[in-house]
């Protein structure tokens, strides 16, 4: 009987060290907000490839793109001037993660109020 419950409970311990998959792809997001945050000497269109790679891995890869990464990648946009492009990865973010839709709304009026 105590074979039965060592094993048991070996086995369980087993199954409960899986680790379990992320929700959400990041790619390398943390190091783009990093760089930007930072100021270091990584230009806009850089940070703005990083993160199309991220985006079109994360497509390959079949997996959901993580909040945050559209919406950052629109404000790169708009500081670049392509504020079509950031427009669309504003809506992009709003169409994702609905949640998020009152503060990219302030971040649109307020493109809109500068002139982007």
């Amino acid at each position: 009987m105590k074979k039965i419950i060592l094993t048991t409970l070996l086995a369980l311990g087993i199954v409960g060290c899986k680790t379990t998959e992320p929700l959400y792809y990041y790619g390398e997001y943390n190091s783009a907000v990093y760089s930007y945050f930072k100021s270091e000497d990584v230009s806009l269109e850089a940070q703005i490839t990083v993160l199309q790679q991220a985006i079109e891995q994360a497509a390959a890869q079949d997996k959901d793109i993580a909040p945050g990464i559209h919406a950052h990648l629109g404000m790169l946009y708009f500081e670049s001037g392509n504020g079509d492009r950031g427009t669309l990865h504003f809506e992009q973010e709003k169409a994702l993660f609905p949640e998020s839709a009152q503060y990219i709304d302030f971040l649109l009026n307020a493109s809109n109020a500068k002139g982007v």
